[in-house]
């Protein structure tokens, strides 16, 4: 059964780790949904965070091949773990009334998501939140709105502490 599922890896920070880890995963066929990838404390290693849906016996090859890779430090599972996940998400309404950006202000109130440019005709909100719920968002802004463009960042994820947020 195709589940949403999710890595979360240490590599060696150096050039073109990130080229060979999704070349190596599109050369297997396996489709990356979200990736991520950022410095950690340590200058040295990045942190990946990999999103993709597949099946347990396929999930399994690929943590297999991401940890035979030469500048893998760690690869951690976390499709079941507590954990904190977000994803920065750029939404900008154009062509819209004086009246449709109140409207876009109260929904961005409702889904905590911050007007962060203005301008005579047209919004740019930003949202920091769980996928899902910029999902949420999106499906209602597209219903809305005619003149919308989306830009995703990606998810990242650490471990929780003491609870679960997804």
């Amino acid at each position: 059964m195709l589940k949403k599922r999710w890595i979360s890896m240490y590599v060696e920070n150096r050039i073109g780790v990130l080229a060979r880890i999704s070349g190596m995963m599109s050369g297997k066929s396996y489709n990356i949904d979200s990736i991520t990838v950022g410095t950690t404390e340590d200058p040295t290693v990045s942190r990946m965070t990999i999103g993709l849906y597949s099946d347990e016996p396929t999930f399994e090859q690929i943590k297999k091949q991401l940890n035979r890779c030469v500048e893998t430090i760690k690869v951690i599972d976390i499709t079941d773990a507590p954990t904190h996940m977000k994803e920065l998400l750029f939404i900008h309404i154009k062509e819209c009334s004086e009246f449709e950006k109140g409207e876009i202000f109260r929904v961005a109130q409702v889904f905590g998501a911050k007007p962060i440019d203005y301008g005579m005709d047209s919004v740019l909100l930003e949202s920091v939140n769980t996928e899902s719920r910029n999902n949420d968002i999106i499906d209602l802004l597209m219903k809305k709105f005619k003149n919308v463009e989306i830009v995703r960042g990606g998810v990242v994820a650490i471990e929780s502490i003491s609870m679960k947020d997804r």
